[in-house]
């Protein structure tokens, strides 16, 4: 008799969709004294998100991750309808990570009628992407503060390739004393250093390769500003470079202040190099630090 193996089904996180079950939940953790860290995500995840995972299990007991396609963080003519979904996929992924619990609530859930409330952090989302991207980051804000209220971890993880986004996440649980502690995580990269991303999947074989003009022209350009030349000489080089490379439209190359976000004319302690340009019909950003 022939025996017929029988598969392994991967294992899918449990998952919540109300405010209140994700309370309630994080709640019974802590008061059995485990610490609790929120990995918030829009799905399509990677090993980027996965190390977010695993920084929140360095800093916690127990990781809850989220997953929320935010429709009040796309702009007019966005890919929101485009972005890749694939909850199922990416439960299996998380628990593999050692994650705990999936929250995934619905638009409806997230946004009810009637919803009228916004956050916006002044100052900090009008430079950078927001120049190109009105509203994304009141967006970002609110969502992220509906995240944080509901779930009332003890901290929460951020990628730092979105630099921008974790220096307002920042800004704002510290403005409005929300008690989560914010966390950065480093950038992961593939193995020729183009920073991972969800909409690296958007990018034929070709965009991918010329995509890689922009982890390049970062470390071109540290290497020249720590080597001695102008600040503005150095990032006039590295817009030359990204130009070369095929960008379609290339948003800002800039010396920042890793806090503050505003531009430099001159190293200084915590500044970052900040990038992000358009190659087909991509929209790729990336970030490294100056020391």
């Amino acid at each position: 008799m022939t025996i017929v193996p029988i598969p392994v089904l991967p294992f899918a996180l449990p998952t919540v969709r109300t405010p209140g079950e994700l309370r309630a939940q994080v709640r019974g953790w802590q008061a059995a004294g485990k610490r609790v860290a929120l990995v918030p995500t829009m799905g399509a995840l990677h090993a980027g998100h996965l190390a977010l995972v695993t920084k929140g299990l360095a800093l916690a007991d127990v990781v809850v991750a989220s997953i929320f396609v935010n429709p009040k963080q796309f702009g007019p003519g966005e890919d929101l309808d485009r972005y890749p979904r694939d909850e199922a996929g990416d439960s299996v992924k998380l628990a593999g990570a050692g994650c705990s619990l999936l929250y995934a609530p619905d638009v409806a859930t997230m946004y009810p009628p009637g919803f009228a409330s916004f956050v916006r952090v002044a100052g900090l989302p009008d430079l950078l992407c927001g120049r190109v991207r009105p509203g994304h980051f009141d967006g970002v804000a609110t969502v992220v503060a509906k995240l944080l209220s509901a779930a009332q971890a003890d901290v929460a993880v951020f990628g730092e390739k979105d630099w921008q986004q974790l220096a307002i996440i920042r800004r704002m649980a510290a403005d409005l004393d929300i008690g989560t502690q914010i966390h950065g995580c480093a950038i992961v990269r593939d193995s020729d250093g183009l920073a991972l991303s969800s909409r690296n999947a958007y990018l034929s074989a070709d965009e991918r390769q010329r995509a890689l003009a922009l982890p390049q022209t970062l470390i071109a350009t540290r290497a020249a500003i720590l080597g001695g030349m102008p600040v503005a000489a150095a990032l006039a080089a590295g817009e030359r470079s990204i130009k070369a490379a095929g960008f379609a439209r290339l948003d800002y190359l800039e010396l920042v202040d890793g806090e503050t976000l505003h531009s430099l004319g001159t190293p200084a302690p915590g500044a970052r190099l900040m990038v992000a340009g358009v190659i087909g019909t991509t929209r790729l950003i990336d970030n490294i630090a100056l020391d």
